[in-house]
């Protein structure tokens, strides 16, 4: 079996999260995360278990990828209760909520089903068949790097027709995108609630929904999220006249059209904002409004784009603009860890038939890319992105999570070599040499 010495911060949180399981399994999460780290070509699991060094005993490993998808709520619990004391998070903690599909192969796929495709590409492929992960990212802002994502659990979404032979097989009933995003967002908040903090939670447009917004809202978060140009608003409610009998009107007697108020020439400002890492000069309309989904008042927010105008709300109406447009711009960071998983760490090519074992392999995957960055966090540039021999690149720019994966490796090649044993003027050529294959393994 591989001996792949981890630093010893990332292994010690990969032995604290291993506490929910099994005392006969719990050894084999290290294992398969190391793996999952080192693995090579297409990222099937035996990919992983060829790169941890697992012989004959391979079949237990499938075995536990089964164990590990019924018991991922409580292990991504001990990893949301690490990054709590973390000190990481800002004066405000900002969940991302979205949802992306993998694609599988082969109608034997337990949970695999036909899906809208959201970069349909070149082809114009308006379908996707495999699974659709339903995601939730705790997101952080570093003084270097700017916004990273750091997912924590996704749950898997199974089209109603797909899940009657799953209820039959593990009892999994359908439940749709906003059931499961509400479980998500009702998980971490249990374990951010009493931090002291505000709670915000940022969605995609398909989110702001009543199903949705008002559970979420209930539990006392703050949700910010894209809103339709048709939707129907109300104007604020008159007050109650006094002697009037009866409760305070919720909503107001008239309409608010959007495209009217975006069409309007007066009320524009102007003003400036840190979006997407960088500061731009932005034009915007703000008002308050009633809205039915969310069951009372809320900010609105038009932004006037190059090709027309975009209008986004908050719940809290004393959110200011800026905070509103950068917080949505912020759930970039989860549409970046979608990217980075699938064309870093291969999710979604892992061959598996089983419906725990694939929840189970996405999981350790995402878990990975948050270990990952947590590790990566306060080393320096140079450790993590040497372009030394890429002139054409440029030298300062961000490390890519594809960066940080390297450098990891690299140091735990560096840990497998006795430094010991070579130093000195007579082995500087096979110190030199050693470091080349190093440099060639982890970038491999």
């Amino acid at each position: 079996m591989a001996t792949w010495q981890l630093p010893p911060d990332l292994g010690l949180w990969l032995v604290q999260m291993a506490y929910a399981l099994h005392g006969r399994l719990a050894f084999r999460l290290a294992i398969l995360m190391t793996g999952l780290l080192f693995g090579r070509g297409r990222r099937t699991v035996a990919s992983w278990l060829r790169a941890a060094g697992i012989g004959k005993g391979f079949k237990n490993y499938y075995y536990f990828l089964g164990s590990l998808g019924r018991n991922i709520k409580f292990v991504g619990g001990i990893l949301l209760g690490k990054l709590r004391r973390a000190p990481i998070l800002g004066g405000r903690v900002l969940l991302a909520l979205d949802d992306s599909p993998t694609k599988r192969f082969g109608k034997w796929v337990e949970g695999a089903g036909l899906h809208h495709n959201p970069t349909p590409g070149p082809a114009h492929q308006k379908f996707v068949y495999g699974h659709v992960w339903v995601t939730v990212a705790l997101v952080v802002r570093h003084a270097l790097w700017g916004t990273i994502g750091l997912p924590l659990w996704a749950l898997l979404y199974v089209r109603r027709k797909d899940v009657k032979p799953l209820t039959t097989l593990y009892r999994v009933e359908f439940r749709t995108k906003l059931e499961l995003g509400v479980e998500l967002v009702t998980w971490a908040v249990a374990w951010l609630k009493n931090l002291g903090k505000a709670l915000w939670v940022v969605a995609d447009g398909a989110y702001a929904k009543r199903p949705f917004l008002r559970p979420v809202l209930a539990l006392g978060v703050v949700v910010v999220s894209r809103l339709r140009k048709d939707a129907a608003l109300k104007c604020l409610p008159k007050p109650k006249q006094p002697g009037r009998r009866g409760p305070q009107a919720r909503y107001g007697a008239s309409a608010i059209d959007l495209s009217k108020r975006a069409g309007h020439a007066q009320g524009w400002q102007t003003d400036t904002f840190t979006l997407y890492g960088e500061e731009k000069r932005k034009k915007y309309k703000t008002f308050l409004a009633t809205y039915q989904p969310v069951g009372g008042v809320i900010r609105v927010v038009l932004v006037k784009e190059k090709k027309g105008w975009a209008a986004f709300f908050c719940t809290d109406a004393n959110a200011t603009v800026g905070q509103i447009l950068e917080a949505y711009a912020d759930r970039a960071a989860l549409e970046q860890v979608f990217h980075d998983i699938k064309e870093v760490h291969g999710a979604g090519q892992q061959q598996l038939r089983n419906y725990w074992a694939n929840v189970a392999a996405f999981n350790l995957i995402l878990w990975s890319h948050t270990l990952i960055e947590l590790w990566a966090w306060d080393k320096k540039h140079s450790k993590l992105a040497d372009r030394s021999a890429s002139p054409w690149d440029k030298a300062d720019r961000r490390p890519s999570h594809a960066d940080r994966l390297k450098a990891l490796r690299r140091q735990c090649l560096e840990n497998e070599i006795p430094h010991d044993q070579i130093a000195g003027p007579k082995n500087r050529r096979l110190k030199r040499l050693l470091k080349q294959l190093v440099q060639l393994a982890a970038c491999a």
